[in-house]
């Protein structure tokens, strides 16, 4: 059985007649084309948002926090709730990119580059906020340890606010890492597609040198699983600590032990809600509905629907245990009796409606796979997991345990503009992030055309499990060609002669490459023109002696029925063109120099 066997029930998740070409031309289309109008109207509105709320953050800053609508109950409020909310976000993408990567979830794949980009442009907007509730922002390395020009002043250790600090840059730094090190083959095939030389040159900066030699992708793999394992504790313990900020107090509804496990899974059923709302956006906009497909939306709304029933047993232990105490000052918490009836029982209900009611709706698998309704369903989430996070702190501060000191809360302009700023600014950054690097793991996705791809799957269907033309002829897959006596045991039936009734040359490989029909019609024009190879009374020359041609490239060039310097030497540019769309990251003429003169040179010494 091939390692490429996927069980027929399973719905491909890469819909298309997709080549491994395809998928670099359509990956690397939105960096390397021109922005379309949608973008700019876009961009535009989400920077005018993040210029609105800079000018809040200054006007802050320039005159003190009484700008907000704080007072001396209510200490912390809308920006505390926007902190949790946006660390919230940040945590889906580290659970697709880590705690996926370690289970093997091939429908990470097409999500996981936005995922890990979305982490940590919420984790930056996270991070806003408590230093602008500093009130005296170049004041803030007083929280880290280090000698200050008090002497002996140092930061409380015993403090979940100083954990937050660690835990937060901690995983800003391993989700940078880790979202950089998946990047780095992506960064290579944008650096050999364009024909810029700029970005020829930044791509290459950013790429490390990557060259995709076998010893590349080792080091990949073995890189990525550390930091995977690295980065799933973090999953449970950054919200977990933030969770502290409110177990630890002695506050009726935050001195509670559900905390952690409840915080964690609202933070994930937050994020994936975000990344289902940015994704079925960005499907759209750049055209990647062929590796978006409704298979990962739905998988991913039944991650939301797990979390969701995890968030809402938390609801009703709250709320039943609150009621259960017999205590007074346990009804005036955020989910209590008090809290539906009285002065802030719409964030109540917006938060039950929202959080508890309108996912259920995600059981009907009709309504599961439906584009229109699951938007709406994580934008409705997107909003009730705010209001979780507003309920818990204003609604739990305003009513203490003196009614003399009871009071209620309003947001100013300020408030209300400086979070407007960081959804623009959040926006901002990730509709430069579309613009500038790949969106979908291309050297990922191609991990699983064969397996997943629905080209592949129609094969399988149509000749069975068990036949060559799905067994990948890598030579990583497959003992060394040195090591097997007979070459038709490795690269196929050489013999000059054509299938019967198939009408293509049999040097070509072409289930191996991928190809379609047309190309492989295409190919067999090009053999007829350049020369066929016969093993039977010819010898294969070296085509590594070209420059750019490895042990890799050199069986691709084989699979496609070129073994002689001759064959190469005749090559046109239309040829080439041709090479270029069935071989995976065929090298550019930079990197490839004349190949025609190169074989001439060869074939004559």
């Amino acid at each position: 059985m091939s390692s490429h066997y996927e069980a027929p029930i399973r719905e491909p998740l890469v819909t298309g007649e997709k080549t491994y070409h395809d998928i670099s031309v359509e990956v690397g289309a939105p960096v390397l084309g021109r922005a379309n109008k949608s973008w700019y109207i876009v961009f535009t509105i989400a920077l005018i948002a993040f210029l609105w709320g800079l000018g809040c953050i200054i006007y802050t800053v320039s005159t003190g926090i009484g700008v907000w609508g704080l007072n001396k109950t209510i200490g912390w409020a809308w920006d505390i709730t926007n902190f949790v909310w946006w660390v919230g976000i940040g945590h889906a993408g580290t659970l697709i990119s880590a705690v996926l990567l370690l289970f093997r979830q091939k429908w990470r794949m097409a999500v996981n580059r936005s995922a890990e980009a979305m982490t940590i442009f919420a984790v930056v907007q996270a991070g806003l906020f408590p230093i602008i509730h500093m009130g005296r922002p170049w004041l803030a390395y007083w929280v880290l340890p280090i000698p200050n020009q008090f002497g002996s002043l140092w930061v409380n250790f015993n403090s979940p606010l100083l954990w937050d600090v660690f835990a937060i840059s901690t995983y800003l730094s391993v989700s940078l890492v880790f979202w950089w090190t998946g990047l780095l083959p992506d960064f290579a095939m944008l650096r050999d597609r364009t024909t810029n030389e700029f970005q020829k040159k930044i791509y290459g900066i950013l790429s490390f040198g990557w060259s995709g030699r076998v010893k590349d992708w080792q080091r990949f793999e073995e890189v990525s699983l550390v930091l995977a394992g690295l980065a799933t504790p973090l999953v449970l313990s950054v919200h977990t600590i933030v969770s502290f900020d409110f177990a630890t107090s002695v506050v009726p509804g935050w001195h509670s032990t559900i905390f952690p496990p409840y915080f964690v899974a609202g933070a994930i059923f937050s994020g994936f809600a975000m990344v289902q709302t940015l994704l079925i956006i960005m499907r759209k906009v750049v055209n990647l509905q062929d590796y978006i497909t409704l298979l990962h939306i739905e998988y991913m709304n039944k991650v939301i629907l797990l979390t969701g029933g995890i968030v809402s047993v938390a609801y009703i232990t709250e709320f039943f245990i609150g009621w259960y105490s017999g205590t007074s000052y346990e009804n005036y918490t955020y989910l209590s009796f008090g809290a539906a009836t009285g002065p802030y029982a719409w964030a109540f209900w917006a938060l039950i409606v929202c959080n508890f009611v309108v996912p259920l709706t995600l059981w009907v698998k009709k309504l599961r796979r439906n584009i229109l309704w699951t938007f709406i369903v994580a934008l409705v989430i997107n909003i009730g997991m705010w209001f979780e996070r507003f309920d818990i702190i204003v609604i739990d501060l305003s009513k203490g345990r003196t009614p003399s000191s009871w009071a209620m809360f309003s947001p100013t302009f300020v408030d209300i503009g400086v979070f407007i700023g960081t959804i623009g600014f959040f926006f901002v950054l990730f509709l430069l992030y579309a613009r500038t690097f790949p969106v979908i793991a291309q050297a990922e996705v191609k991990t699983i055309l064969k397996s997943s791809g629905e080209y592949y799957k129609n094969l399988r269907a149509k000749h069975g499990d068990d036949v060559a033309h799905h067994v990948d002829n890598d030579p990583t897959a497959k003992e060394p060609s040195a090591n097997i006596d007979d070459k038709k045991d490795f690269f196929g039936d050489t013999s000059t002669e054509k299938e019967p009734g198939s009408g293509h040359e049999s040097t070509v490989n072409a289930d191996a490459l991928g190809v379609t029909e047309a190309q492989e019609d295409r190919l067999d024009a090009m053999l007829a023109r350049i020369g066929t190879y016969n093993p039977k009374v010819e010898s294969a020359d070296e085509l590594q002696k070209l420059n750019g041609v490895g042990p890799l490239l050199e069986q691709h060039l084989h699979q496609v029925g070129i073994y002689k310097y001759d064959q190469v030497a005749n090559l046109t540019k239309d040829d080439y063109k041709l090479l270029d769309e069935v071989i995976e990251n065929f090298p550019i003429i930079e990197n490839r120099g004349d190949w025609n003169a190169q074989a001439t040179e060869l074939k004559n010494k």
